[in-house]
C-alpha cells in the first residue's frame, strides 16, 4: 500500500522496533495525525486466543471515562412502558415489529448501537443476517439486552464501547479523538486495558496479549509495551 508524503514524514517520528510506554505512544499518535479532520484514536490488540473455541471468545463492554468524542445513535427495541422509558432516556429511535421491514427491505441503518429488552429478542432475532455481520446484534454480555434500557442508553451515550475478537483474534476499539488531551486519552486507554486484562479467558494457555498498537485513523501505528499488561 502506497502512502502519501505526509504519512511518510509522520512515520519517521515512530521507531517501529520500539514498544513505547502508553503515555509516549499517545503523544506520538497525536503528533503523527495528519488528516484535516479530527481523527479517531484506535487501539488494536492482537491476542493469543483462538476465537473458534467458545471458551476463548472475548466479548464485553466498558464505559470510557472521557467518552469517545462521537455522537452515538441508539435504536431500542421495546414495548409497553419500556418505550416511554427509552424515549425519556434519550434513545434516537424506539420501536418493535414495525421496524423489521424498514431494516430488512429498505436498508435503513441510521443507528450505531441496538438495545433490546429480553422479550423483544424474538423479533430482533429475525434481523440476525443484517445486524450480525455489522456487529450490531444486541448481546447480554455487552449489556445491550436488558430490562434497564435507561441505564443502557445513558452508558452508551456517555462513551460505552464494545470489544470483541475479529476473525484474526484481534480487538479493534476507539479510545477517543486526536483533539482529546493526552491525559484523557490515557485514562480511556487505561480503562480499556483494565477491562481487556480482566476478560482473559481462563481456558487460554500461553501468551494472552501479543501486541498492542495505537494509531489515529490516517496515521502510522505506534507499538505499546505489552509487558506491563
Amino acid at each position: 500500500m502506497k502512502h502519501g508524503k505526509k504519512y511518510q514524514e509522520a512515520s519517521k517520528l515512530v521507531d517501529r522496533s520500539v514498544q513505547y510506554e502508553a503515555a509516549e505512544a499517545i503523544s506520538l499518535v497525536k503528533k503523527t495525525a495528519i488528516a484535516k479532520f479530527d481523527e479517531t484514536v484506535e487501539v488494536h490488540i492482537k491476542t493469543g486466543c483462538d476465537g473458534r473455541h467458545a471458551e476463548q471468545q472475548i466479548r464485553g463492554a466498558v464505559v470510557l471515562p472521557n467518552g469517545t468524542g462521537r455522537t452515538v445513535r441508539v435504536l431500542v427495541f421495546a414495548k409497553g412502558d419500556k418505550v416511554n422509558e427509552a424515549e425519556a432516556a434519550g434513545a434516537d429511535h424506539v420501536g418493535g415489529e414495525e421496524l423489521i421491514p424498514r431494516i430488512q427491505n429498505e436498508g435503513w441503518l441510521d443507528f450505531d448501537v441496538v438495545v433490546a429488552t429480553p422479550d423483544m429478542m424474538g423479533v430482533v432475532g429475525r434481523l440476525g443476517k443484517v445486524l450480525g455481520p455489522k456487529g450490531l446484534m444486541p448481546n447480554p454480555k455487552a449489556g445491550t439486552v436488558t430490562m434497564d434500557v435507561a441505564k443502557a442508553i445513558s452508558d452508551i451515550k456517555a462513551g460505552k464501547i464494545e470489544y470483541r475478537l475479529d476473525k484474526a483474534n484481534i480487538i479493534h476499539v476507539p479510545v477517543g479523538k486526536v483533539s482529546f488531551e493526552e491525559s484523557k486519552l490515557q485514562e480511556n486507554f487505561d480503562a480499556l486495558m483494565e477491562a481487556i486484562v480482566k476478560a482473559k479467558p481462563s481456558a487460554l494457555k500461553g501468551q494472552y496479549l501479543r501486541s498492542i498498537t495505537l494509531a489515529s485513523t490516517m496515521g502510522p501505528g505506534v507499538k505499546v509495551n505489552v509487558a506491563k499488561y
